[in-house]
Formats: C-alpha cells, sequence, structure tokens
C-alpha cells in the first residue's frame, strides 16, 4: 500500500517516491512499489478533484523515481521522463538512465533493467561499467553484448 512520503528519507530498493501536485484530493510526496502506474500515484493522492483532470496524463504509464505528476493542467501534463533513446545509436549512463531506457539494451527485460537500478541504488551508483558483472543477471556473454552500450 502507499504511503506518504518523507522528504528526507532515501526511497528504500523496490520503492519509487513520486510528488503529485495538481487537481488532487492530497496533493503531496508519495511512496510506492516499484512498477505502480501513474493511475496508482493518483489513488495515493485520494483521487483527482476533477473527472476531466486526469486526461491530462498516461494513468497507465510506469512511474519514474524522483518524478513529479501535475493533474489537471492544460498544456503541463505530468514531466514524464525524456524520450527513449534510439537503441542502436545511443550510449547509456548507468547512473542517470531510467529502467524504461535500460530495457533497450540488447537482452535486457523489465526484470534485469529493475536489478540494475536496484544495483545502483543500493551501492549509490556504479563507479565503473564493469560493476554491470556484479549485477544478478549478467554473464559475461551479456556483459560482452551491452558493455559498449553504457557509460559511466
Amino acid at each position: 500500500m502507499s504511503r506518504p512520503a518523507s522528504p528526507l528519507s532515501p526511497t528504500p530498493t523496490g520503492e519509487v517516491t513520486v510528488h503529485i501536485t495538481g487537481k488532487v484530493r492530497k496533493p503531496g510526496m508519495y511512496t510506492l512499489p516499484m512498477g505502480a502506474r501513474v493511475a496508482d500515484a493518483v489513488k495515493a493522492a485520494g483521487g483527482v478533484r476533477q473527472p476531466a483532470a486526469a486526461a491530462s496524463v498516461n494513468l497507465a504509464r510506469r512511474l519514474v523515481d524522483g518524478e513529479q505528476i501535475t493533474i489537471g493542467a492544460p498544456g503541463l501534463g505530468n514531466t514524464q521522463p525524456p524520450p527513449l533513446p534510439d537503441p542502436a545509436t545511443t550510449v547509456l549512463d548507468l547512473n542517470t538512465a531510467t529502467p524504461d531506457q535500460l530495457e533497450q539494451l540488447p537482452g535486457v527485460g523489465e526484470v534485469l533493467a529493475a536489478r540494475i537500478a536496484e544495483f545502483r541504488t543500493t551501492h549509490g551508483g556504479f563507479t565503473s561499467v564493469t560493476q554491470l558483472q556484479e549485477v544478478p543477471g549478467i554473464g559475461a556473454k551479456k556483459y560482452e553484448e551491452i558493455k559498449n552500450k553504457v557509460r559511466i
């Protein structure tokens, strides 16, 4: 279940903290399980105050830790993460890439992207690309496939 977040507490592993503002009953910061959607954040904030307000956001989008979601602000919508990069040409920064962006790496799905993000959170970030080999599920073959597509 969701709960209001403390502004000074770090996000525990497996959770995301979001700031929801605008036309919701209880604006504020909320901590939700990793994989939660915008609709879950709206529900945690007591729902929308005006039914049409929710039309300004994609309620099905997965939440990104640290984002702000504005409900019912014409022209603003919510502050969505940047568009996903073209996986063929982009080198991702392991310390800033979202789980959705990490999924664009060869052989990296939702579960492995979450493990990479969790490793980053629990270890205070990556200090070298070779640390990817310490992430459960990344063996020598997968590391060889993705090492040139990531950076620090």
